[in-house]
């Protein structure tokens, strides 16, 4: 049976070295923001909103997405025990 992440950390690297991390409860969750809010505007200079749900969800942050460079998606178990 193959484990489900509880939650998943999106990192952002940015042109100038600077990375941001964002946590998202599912990955359809940042599938929706991904293809809603970042890739229609990826070459714009304009700022958009980056959702922080985990953290606070009222808090934003706002992003230029042609300053984006890089995007990893990281799983992340709340258990390291696997069970069967």
């Amino acid at each position: 049976m193959p484990r489900t992440p509880s939650e998943y950390i999106i990192h952002m690297l940015f042109d100038g070295g600077h990375h941001e991390e964002v946590r998202f409860s599912s990955i359809q969750d940042f599938q929706k923001w991904y293809s809603g809010e970042l890739m229609p505007k990826a070459s714009s200079d304009e700022f958009i909103t980056v959702p922080l749900p985990k953290v606070n969800p009222g808090e934003y942050m706002v992003i230029r997405p042609s300053r984006l460079t890089a995007i990893r998606v990281e799983p992340v178990f709340s258990s390291s025990v696997e069970r069967f």
